[in-house]
């Protein structure tokens, strides 16, 4: 049980027995003044210290003679010498401590009171405790040395992560290594726009999402979430998060935006669909898709005009490149026309240069997906 837990147990019980239990929640700072001011002589026969206050002979004076006291705070908020003369001199009736000023604490006056009970501040070394703690690091170990979140991680940016934003991790990941794969310069910003339901929680670690998968598109090795804000830093690219609660497609939708260093962007937004949370590439450039974000995707940008899928459709077929999924956005009929492959191969140079000058596409881009 957490001390805090404890020290509510007995107050709670206290009042079950027709005593008067007070918790006392100070920080470091609190004086023995506002300590006697907490606890009222009159009423309350035992005082339990649950965080930092600092108790002394003066905070002893003020309590109801017979009072108990019980700290599972800090040692150093008790004043161990005043404690020993307020119980031998029959002021406090006696104490439990589970810390003390010097630990580990193998001698001290209090041990030679009967009315003492001391415990050695071990809470966390019972053989259960210990095997959770192991077992807790073994999946952190193995989550990061995969590249993946570690979500205790001290030195992670946005802290304790809400379990609706953790599916979005992977997923801006993949809509940033998108966009960085489309730009058409050095990227020198990877914005994420974060739209619906999650809008309102923390979503800050998403930044770290996206420079993630940015760092990794541009041939960065050994990416993590603890190095990725370092690494962008030392190629001067930033991340911020913008929220909308607004969302009148999707549920949820997160949107990576790549800005470059000649003015151009690149903007993908993807979305989790359904009680699998399928990950999905709604749109590239305001030109809606459907797409599942897998690991070879082709891209083409072109002007819409009849024979172009026949045209890539062949090319591939040639090199037995199997096409798994096609999607087309286009802005109007005759319009520019934005075309996403998923293929089951990686596609040659060659054969990318072939499709470009055949389509007339103003560019082709073949993006992989590392961490698929």
């Amino acid at each position: 049980m957490a001390r805090p837990k404890i020290l509510r147990w007995l107050r709670d019980e206290a009042g079950a027995h027709q005593f008067h239990f007070a918790v006392v929640f100070f920080v470091r700072e609190t004086t023995a003044h506002q300590l006697e001011a907490q606890v009222d002589q009159e009423r309350v026969d035992h005082v339990g210290l649950a965080v930092i206050a600092d108790v002394d002979a003066a905070a002893f004076e003020k309590m109801k003679p017979g009072a108990l006291l019980i700290n599972a705070a800090r040692g150093g908020v008790l004043d161990e010498a005043a404690l020993y003369d307020a119980i031998t001199e029959g002021r406090v009736a006696g104490a439990g401590l589970d810390v003390f000023a010097t630990e580990p604490c193998t001698d001290s006056p209090l041990f030679t009171l009967e009315n003492v009970v001391a415990t050695p501040h071990l809470g966390a070394s019972t053989d259960e405790a210990q095997e959770r703690a192991g077992i807790a690091v073994a999946i952190s170990v193995r989550k990061a040395l995969s590249g993946e979140l570690v979500p205790d991680a001290v030195n992670v940016k946005g802290g304790v992560i809400d379990e609706a934003v953790r599916p979005a991790l992977p997923l801006v990941e993949k809509l940033s290594q998108v966009a960085t794969g489309l730009a058409s310069d050095v990227i020198v910003s990877l914005d994420v726009e974060v739209r619906g339901e999650i809008s309102a929680l923390d979503v800050s670690v998403l930044s770290t999402s996206a420079l993630k998968g940015g760092l990794i598109a541009m041939g960065c090795e050994d990416v993590t979430y603890v190095n990725a804000p370092n690494l962008a830093a030392e190629r001067s690219v930033t991340s911020a998060v913008m929220t909308d609660p607004e969302s009148p497609d999707h549920r949820n939708l997160v949107s990576v935006r790549a800005a470059c260093a000649d003015g151009s962007q690149v903007f993908v937004s993807g979305t989790l669909m359904g009680i699998k949370q399928t990950q999905k590439i709604v749109a590239i450039d305001k030109l809606d898709l459907d797409l599942k974000p897998t690991n070879n995707l082709l891209f083409l940008r072109y002007t819409d005009i009849p024979g172009v899928v026949g045209v890539v459709g062949n090319a591939l077929g040639k090199l037995k490149i199997n096409i798994a999924d096609m999607q087309v956005g286009r802005t109007q009929e005759g319009g520019q026309a934005l075309m996403a492959l998923t293929v089951d191969s990686v596609i040659p140079k060659e054969v990318i240069e072939v499709i470009a000058k055949e389509t007339g596409a103003s560019f082709v881009r073949f993006v992989n997906l590392v961490g698929e």
